[in-house]
């Protein structure tokens, strides 16, 4: 498992932090802006199974309330944006 962000407007993912919210750092230094970046674990032995889980993801202004992605919308892009950029080997 390795721990993602991804910026769903820029299209792009850091990867592998000891935390999520290491990552997320990378990417507003990067430019990104927080309001689209989205935590998530990636599960390399099934490479179809995304965990939309992190602590990042707590966003009650952004109609959030917990650790898990709960719009659909934006876990399509999520999950577009991953299987754009990360394939397995």
């Amino acid at each position: 498992m390795v721990k993602a962000v991804v910026d769903i407007e820029r299209g792009m993912v850091a990867l592998d932090a000891e935390l999520h919210a290491d990552l997320e750092d990378l990417l507003l230094e990067a430019g990104s802006l927080q309001e689209y970046l989205w935590g998530v674990n990636i599960f390399f032995d099934n490479p179809q199974k995304i965990e939309f889980t992190s602590l990042i993801n707590i966003r009650p202004a952004q109609n959030n309330r917990g650790m898990e992605v709960q719009d659909p919308k934006v876990k399509k892009i999520i999950e577009e944006i991953i299987f754009k950029l990360i394939t397995p080997s």
